[in-house]
């Protein structure tokens, strides 16, 4: 190699270590600059503007205490209209949803059958009170007889037996009458309760046997829940106790009070069972699955709304404004219950009134400055 291209590639080496060496200069000045910004920035201090309505006072109140429950619907009167003879089935006028009164007629049964019946069972009852009238002619004869000695005591208490089975074959007649035209009548079913027809299970023209379900009858103006609770909850729950019900996702609240309570835990599941009357005059209707809140008591404790307790960290805390500055303060929890309809938390470890962060501005940075302002008109 030349002595002069040594030059040259020494020369472009050392301008390229030249280089670099100034680029690396000027990013440490440039990382120096931010970091030094970044610190200025952290040193100025932030004031956070929050309205009045955002400020919560922590409060001593009475905080409703309850216990969820769920379970069906059942209407206290219902009955399931069954035959109490097979038949033809030759009239049903009801279908679901009709409305139905206490006796009224419903459905009916072909009566030939049964009239045939009647008419045998009262011409038994003639014959057997023809048999009674000789017997009596009989006895009144023999009396006679007796009392002027042409025959003696012995054919007279013949003929007092013979008129004794004749009057009490007239009675077992009288009785099947009876049970013949009983029998009439079952053939006209009537509704045993006022209420709503729910199911229709037979058809007009189908040959019904004895005891077949013909309607079901639901009386919806007396609902009764029945829920089942553990034991040691099932120790809170007293008769007369009010209860909040509604249906999954559907607006509005029905109330309810405790009417019964079992009085032994059930074997399975050792819960306790307990019985709820609803208001009359709901929108509920029965078969429906509910849920709700029973009211046990009410307990004074210093409280606070549920969101304004943070979970952020391992334990509970609030935000506390202290000195115009937000502090984090950690809080113990003592139950939950509910004030004017709303879920507060029972706490510990602040005191009353002191000004927290409402839920509705999220977590703020501890250190953070704060100024409250009024809040607009109308805005809660």
């Amino acid at each position: 190699m030349k002595p002069w291209h040594k030059w040259t590639l020494t020369a472009l080496i050392l301008a390229m270590l030249a280089g670099g060496a100034v680029h690396t200069l000027n990013a440490r000045k440039i990382k120096a600059a931010a970091l030094q910004a970044l610190q200025q920035a952290q040193m100025t201090e932030v004031t956070l503007q929050i309205q009045s309505a955002d400020v919560v006072r922590a409060k001593t109140l009475p905080l409703a205490q309850s216990l969820s429950i769920t379970g069906t619907l059942v209407a206290v009167r219902s009955a399931m209209v069954k035959t109490r003879l097979a038949g033809e089935l030759i009239a049903l006028s009801v279908h679901e949803g009709d409305r139905v009164q206490a006796g009224q007629v419903i459905a009916r049964i072909d009566a030939k059958d049964a009239q045939a019946q009647v008419r045998q069972a009262q011409e038994q009852m003639q014959a057997i009170q023809a048999q009674v009238d000789i017997a009596q002619r009989v006895f009144d004869n023999n009396q006679a007889l007796v009392l002027q000695g042409f025959i003696s005591s012995t054919a007279l208490q013949t003929s007092r037996a013979n008129l004794n089975a004749a009057l009490a074959n007239v009675a077992a007649a009288m009785a099947a009458v009876d049970i013949a035209s009983k029998a009439l009548a079952d053939t006209v079913v009537r509704a045993p309760i006022s209420g709503q027809i729910a199911q229709r299970l037979a058809q007009v023209g189908e040959r019904v046997s004895m005891d077949a379900r013909i309607v079901e009858i639901i009386d919806n103006s007396r609902l009764e829940l029945s829920a089942t609770l553990n034991t040691a909850d099932a120790q809170q729950v007293r008769v007369g106790q009010t209860a909040q019900l509604a249906l999954e996702a559907q607006a509005g609240r029905v109330a309810a009070r405790v009417v019964r309570i079992n009085p032994s835990a059930n074997i399975g599941n050792r819960g306790v069972t307990i019985y709820l009357t609803v208001a009359p005059g709901s929108p509920l209707r029965h078969g429906q699955f509910v849920q709700g809140q029973l009211l046990t008591g009410e307990t004074l404790v210093l409280a606070l709304p549920v969101n304004v307790v943070r979970t952020e960290a391992p334990e509970p805390f609030v935000q506390v404004i202290v000195n115009d500055h937000v502090q984090h303060q950690k809080v113990r929890l003592s139950g939950q219950g509910r004030y004017q309809g709303a879920a507060y938390l029972g706490i510990s470890g602040v005191t009353e009134n002191a000004p927290l962060l409402s839920g509705r501005l999220g977590l703020v940075r501890a250190g953070t400055a704060v100024t409250v302002v009024p809040s607009p008109k109308g805005q809660p």
